[in-house]
């Protein structure tokens, strides 16, 4: 029963190396999940379709955070030309609003040029592995998830790692 519990008390402390904000490092050649999603007019966005590279951002209504850098993510997706900049949110999943909802709200938002894509019930969530909001994902032009950033990450941070993509 003691090696139990020392295993346990170990399995807990090895998950404190990632806290909010710090990279997640991956094998480079892990392959973006491919999805296929509609925007809030109702058109299908294919990751695959992008043939660039892409900055995903996964957030929610409810996250301050994520709020707090909507204005930001604006600014970016308005300005940037090397890269694709697409948002994602999960309506009917991990307290998010139902679509119709998150739309009607979201249409009385400033934010005009951020690409919102609609993940129902968080079926891609999963496969990218989102364990809070906001998380970044970003993506080569061969499709490959680079890297993984959990928490805010600012405009020039963002084209910083975008750059050093292929």
């Amino acid at each position: 029963m003691r090696w139990l519990v020392s295993l346990i008390f170990i399995a807990l402390l090895s998950g404190c190396g990632t806290p909010y904000g710090d990279v997640i490092h991956i094998n480079i050649d892990d392959l973006a999940p491919e999805f296929v999603l509609e925007d809030l007019d109702g058109d299908t966005v294919a990751l695959k379709d992008s043939g660039q590279k892409v900055y995903v951002k996964y957030w929610a209504s409810w996250c301050s955070i994520c709020l707090a850098g909507l204005e930001e993510l604006d600014s970016l997706a308005a300005n940037e030309t090397a890269f694709r900049v697409i948002s994602i949110v999960n309506p009917g999943y991990k307290g998010e609003m139902s679509s119709e909802e998150f739309k009607e709200w979201y249409a009385t938002l400033p934010y005009e040029n951020i690409t919102v894509l609609l993940d129902e019930d968080g079926v891609w969530a999963k496969e990218f592995g989102v364990i809070a909001y906001p998380t970044s994902y970003f993506i080569s032009s061969y499709g490959e998830l680079e890297e993984t950033i959990i928490g805010h990450t600012s405009n020039k941070e963002i084209s910083k790692i975008m750059k050093r993509l292929r």
